[in-house]
């Protein structure tokens, strides 16, 4: 992959990470689902964070003309998986989510999803160590927020499953 297209990847990267955040700030100021609520705060926060080192990146990488040996390039783990599950127990009564909520983390779905492909494909397709490891970092990321969405989903549609499992019940037999 030439430097011109890794560029325009950081560039197309940068816009989608800002068009997601903005979705899940809307969707959280919406939703009066705790759990929707909280979920989309905290992936809004870290579509921000992502933007922000893509954003070092890429400006460091412009003036430069190669991959930047000094830019901090770590980003933070995902906190959606546990934030999910310590909201769901900490609430007395959550409230049912609508239509809505449901069409957002859908919609959301598909948004992660594609951003594992367009992350792993960047992944795969340079040859320098350290953007291998950052773009697989992304990409994980991402994955973890489709995890997290698809595990959200099951919530709304089906919260006695998602109860049953998540607390891992088992028989006895006694």
């Amino acid at each position: 992959m030439t430097g011109k297209k890794r560029l325009n990847s950081l560039e197309a990267a940068l816009n989608n990470e800002m068009k997601e955040r903005e979705f899940y700030l809307k969707n959280a100021e919406r939703t009066g689902n705790p759990v929707g609520k909280a979920m989309f705060q905290q992936i809004a926060h870290e579509e921000l964070e992502h933007y922000e080192r893509l954003k070092e990146l890429h400006e460091t990488w412009a003036g430069a003309g190669k991959w930047p040996e000094t830019v901090p390039l770590v980003v933070n783990d995902t906190a959606v998986k546990d934030l999910l599950k310590n909201v769901i127990k900490e609430a007395e009564k959550i409230s049912e989510g609508d239509e809505d909520d449901l069409e957002a983390i859908r919609v959301a779905i598909d948004f992660e999803s594609k951003g594992v492909a367009f992350y792993e494909k960047l992944r795969d397709e340079v040859a320098d160590k350290k953007e291998k490891a950052f773009f697989d970092l992304l990409s994980r990321i991402e994955r973890e927020h489709y995890l997290s969405l698809k595990e959200a989903e099951e919530f709304l549609v089906d919260p006695e499953s998602w109860y049953t499992r998540a607390e891992h019940p088992s028989l006895d037999g006694a």
